[in-house]
């Protein structure tokens, strides 16, 4: 019998559809789809996506519904998109695809952060010239050029990526509506008095030439130089023992950068720990009691005597002098002094340190800062003016040696505050800088947080406590390309000057003409006519240089953005971003959202671990195992990193390699596979005229709905709780073990050997359409290309939509959850399995070769007996094998026969008697029978005559 005639019935079952169904299918294109090769289709889907419009048909659909807003946190349009944005943007997807399905109103907007160093730094370089010597509105030019070409860059990254939103029409933080919506709620801040100019020690990067944030710092290992430093005694305040040369007697610090020694105008000690005066080779030194064995031990010092011991609160107000600048170090109190490290004695320079400025400002200590925005040194550093500060180090240490003021040096790697952007150490500069008071609305910031929904939860308690922790918020940058602090000075008083008209102002001319009107344009011609200085009365001003922080930026997209679109609603329902962005633009949206209108900008916020290697390290060039999403999708395809996505739970560092990305690319191909079969065998089946209905169902069917049914609730609920990796497993388990291992297995003698028209054939058609279009909605927001093909190749009943995102999610079928069939079925195939490890050893024995060279002989008591009676007649095509005999006597077990673990059954596997029909591979006395059709078995020979 060939092949040939059976497709001509209607029938697209190769030969060997005995064999596993996932590499069966080796049809010719032209007559069976889903053939894989997602690198070379999946542009085509995203083709007729754009071509037909899916996305806004989309959005036309659930117009007036409610809404879910997923509001996009923006990358930084620098460069292309690396392994950790593709994360981030998937996830975003999953989500949105799967709220739109359940009939929320969900516009995905994509925003991009534009503004920074990054891009200043790249256009200087295509520029070729020297900062201080380009026009800002040459370099800012530049700048908006290079932002656009990488947007657009990225732009295409994700689409390939398969992620669907309104692409042409996203937010971007230069436009000139979001730049004066910016400056709106600056002005709502200043107005609030949140606002303020002071002078502080900040993070400053000697590199970029500015100031930056806590959110803008990260840590990393650092080689530093670790001194301890001698302060002469000039009045100990009647704290010496009493005999005691004053003119022997030092306190002793210890730090880490010798280059802020010049800056130093006190020691700082706690007042509660207990200090001791130390003599060890004829010097008397003041140090932490409990560090005395250390720091002698350290400095190879022996033989020490503890003359006597005070608590550190009567050292007050003891006055030493610098080792090398006539100036005096009083001795002032802190709770920042601990014994972790040093000495007790804590170097103090109000200019280099942010604990250093608080604790001076108590005392009134003067700020000094001798170091330019360069990282040079000044002439109030005396003989190490012009040496930066990296390079001052050992020039001071050499110039305290001299002095007989250094103790020790040795060297220490600590993990040290580096710049976010061009990675270089940073320092502590005091500085005049643009502050907002956190302060000011901390609490309320506080209490916000407890109103939003964390995932995971512990992303409440560690925002709380970076809010709680936070100093001010430093929004200064000495810098070009960004949004303008837009503030004037009277030239008159020099008081600044900052009010509704001057915002009202600047915001109306920003959004007319972008911020380059600032640089453009002089004071008098942004200020209305006739303005005065309300502080003096004069009408002449200039205006600030600095710009704003660019997390000021994006952290004023929830008013920019959600406020802004029709589409969209304040708050939003969720940000997602990676668990960075706590102290990011988590943050700085709460802060500026609190600070102007007293709640957080989103109902809840699901955070993401970090991508690491397969081993867990992070990924970088110099080890070489950074994985780039583009080659991934040139390999395999987008499907198959949106499946990885979906596998990992995220909550945690999530690890990719090459070795995982071949484990996704097996599991997916038994998803596609999957789908492939059961398309297969439903080519000429017409949902509209040939579905039966449930109560005519064989029992395998109901069975197999009613676990549709089951994964359909989990995976609901999986997505529901964004718990992608559940419903993952979920779908795997299922088309691997419930429909591949079982039920489609079981079905093939049906679906290939009765007529096309029969009840049982059309039963087990309408039982996988059910599953198939169930399923395909399932998968879509993970599997968005695999779906969409899915979805243009199998029968759809009237009514329809042309693309699987325009479905509906499937609705819950209350009828597929028989209680007593499910318990009937999960017996059956338990006892199945059992059987199934007979046939496997016979197979191994080269008893058989395929199962349905078997005959089986079962032996069995109790329910195991009754189980298998109740379908005594569909046991041969349950198991697939050509014979079944069923006795109620375990004792008369043949003695080889497999015995079942844990029930009272024992198989025999026999070679199956007869001969095998070459149609549906049976072994049958009735072959050889028919004289018309002499090769077939008497049940096939009766279909092909029907035919």
């Amino acid at each position: 019998m060939t092949s040939r005639p059976l497709r001509d019935a209607g029938f697209l079952f190769l030969e060997v559809y005995r064999l596993d169904y996932s590499k069966s299918l080796n049809l010719p294109q032209t007559e069976f789809p889903m053939r894989g090769n997602l690198p070379e289709r999946e542009p085509k889907l995203l083709e007729y996506w754009h071509n037909e419009a899916i996305y806004q048909k989309k959005i036309k659909r659930n117009q007036g519904n409610p809404k879910f807003i997923l509001h996009d946190g923006p990358p930084y349009a620098n460069g292309n998109i690396h392994i950790g944005t593709a994360l981030n943007k998937i996830l975003k997807d999953i989500i949105v695809k799967y709220k739109s399905l359940h009939g929320f109103a969900a516009p995905y907007v994509p925003g991009w952060d534009t503004h920074g160093l990054p891009i200043e730094h790249a256009a200087i370089k295509i520029l070729g010239l020297n900062r201080h010597e380009l026009n800002p509105l040459d370099l800012r030019r530049e700048c908006r050029q290079y932002a656009f070409k990488c947007l657009d860059m990225q732009r295409e990254d994700f689409k390939r990526l398969g992620i669907t939103g309104d692409w042409e029409n996203p937010y971007v933080t230069l436009y000139p509506e979001y730049e004066a919506k910016q400056i709106e709620v600056f002005g709502e801040m200043a107005k609030k008095n949140y606002i303020y100019k002071g002078l502080k020690s900040v993070y400053w990067c000697t590199s970029c030439e500015t100031a930056l944030a806590e959110a803008e710092i990260e840590y990393a290992e650092k080689k530093s130089h670790s001194i301890f430093v001698k302060f002469l005694l000039v009045d100990d305040k009647g704290n010496l023992p009493v005999g005691v040369d004053r003119e022997r007697v030092f306190a002793v610090i210890w730090t880490t950068t010798p280059w802020t020694m010049p800056a130093n105008v006190a020691i700082a000690v706690n007042p509660d720990l207990e200090y001791a005066w130390v003599e060890v080779n004829d010097e008397i030194y003041l140090l932490a009691k409990e560090l005395v064995e250390t720091v002698t031990k350290a400095n190879g010092l022996e033989n020490y005597t503890i003359l006597s011991t005070l608590k550190g609160s009567a050292t007050e107000g003891m006055l030493f002098h610098h080792p090398f600048f006539d100036r005096e170090a009083p001795v002032i109190l802190g709770d920042h002094v601990t014994l972790e490290q040093g000495t007790g004695c804590v170097h103090t320079a109000p200019g280099h340190g942010q604990e250093d400025f608080e604790v001076g400002a108590k005392y009134g200590l003067p700020v000094i800062s001798p170091v330019d925005p360069t990282g040079h040194f000044t002439a109030e550093a005396g003989k190490f003016q012009g040496m930066s500060v990296n390079d001052a180090n050992v020039p001071i240490i050499k110039e305290l040696a001299e002095r007989s003021m250094l103790l020790g040096k040795s060297s220490i790697k600590h993990q040290y505050a580096h710049c976010w952007r061009c990675k270089n150490p940073i320092i502590y500069r005091a500085t005049e800088q643009w502050f907002a008071s956190v302060e000011g609305f901390r609490q309320e910031a506080l209490n916000a947080i407890k109103d939003v929904t964390w995932i995971p939860s512990w992303g409440e308690d560690r925002i709380h406590n970076m809010v709680a922790d936070r100093q001010d918020w430093c929004i200064s940058r000495q810098r070009v390309w960004g949004v303008p602090i837009p503030i004037f000075y009277c030239t008159e008083c020099n008081t600044h000057i900052i009010n509704d008209t001057t915002i009202t102002a600047v915001a109306d001319l920003f959004r007319r003409e972008g911020s380059d009107a600032w640089w453009a344009r002089t004071a008098a011609e942004i200020l209305p006519d006739g303005f005065i200085c309300p502080h003096c009365g004069h009408n002449t001003f200039r205006k600030e240089t600095d710009i704003m922080d660019v997390w000021f930026d994006s952290g004023s997209s929830h008013a920019a953005v959600l406020k802004q679109r029709d589409e969209l609603v304040w708050p939003a329902d969720l940000y997602l971003e990676g668990s960075d962005q706590h102290r990011g633009w988590f943050q700085s949206s709460l802060l500026t959202s609190v600070a102007t209108t007293h709640t957080a900008p989103y109902k809840a916020v699901l955070t993401h671990g970090f991508v690491v290697d397969g081993e867990g390290r992070k990924m970088s060039k110099s080890i070489g195992n950074v994985i780039y999403p583009q080659e991934v999708i040139k390999q395999y395809g987008a499907d198959i990193l949106r499946l990885w996505v979906a596998s990992a739970d995220y909550k945690a560092d999530i690890r990719i390699s090459n070795d995982i990305l071949k484990q996704m690319a097996e599991v997916y191909r038994k998803i596609r596979n999957t789908f492939r079969y059961i398309l297969g065998n439903l080519q000429d089946f017409d949902p509209n005229t040939c579905k039966v209905e449930y109560g005519d169902l064989l029992e395998i069917d109901r069975w197999a709905l009613l676990r549709l049914e089951q994964v359909r609730s989990k995976i609901t609920q999986a997505y529901e709780d964004y718990e992608f990796h559940l419903l993952y497993h979920s779908v795997h388990n299922f088309c691997a073990i419930d429909l591949s291992s079982i039920y489609l297995d079981i079905l093939k003698d049906r679906v290939y050997t009765e007529l096309p028209n029969s009840l049982e054939r059309r039963a087990a058609q309408t039982a996988m359409y059910e599953i198939l279009t169930t399923l395909v909605t399932l998968v879509s927001p993970v599997l968005t290309f695999t779906a969409e093909e899915v979805w243009q190749h199998m029968p759809k009943e009237a009514g329809m939509p042309e693309s699987v995102q325009l479905t509906t999610w499937p609705k819950v079928r209350k009828e597929y959850l028989d209680a007593e069939l499910e318990i009937k079925w999960d017996t059956l195939l338990t006892i199945r399995s059992e059987i199934t490890k007979a046939l496997e050893n016979a197979r191994r024995n080269k008893v058989i070769g395929h199962s349905l060279d078997a005959s089986v002989a079962l032996y069995a008591t109790g329910d195991v007996f009754a189980a298998l009676a109740a379908v005594k007649d569909d046991l041969a095509t349950l198991l697939i094998v050509s014979g079944v005999e069923l006795f109620e006597n375990l004792a008369a077990a043949p003695s080889e026969s497999y015995k079942a673990e844990d029930m009272n059954l024992a198989i025999a596997v026999l070679p199956a008697q007869g001969q095998k029909c070459e149609r549906c591979w049976i072994y049958n006395d009735t072959v050889t029978q028919n004289s018309e059709h002499p090769t077939l078995c008497h049940r096939c020979a009766t279909v092909i005559k029907q035919l």
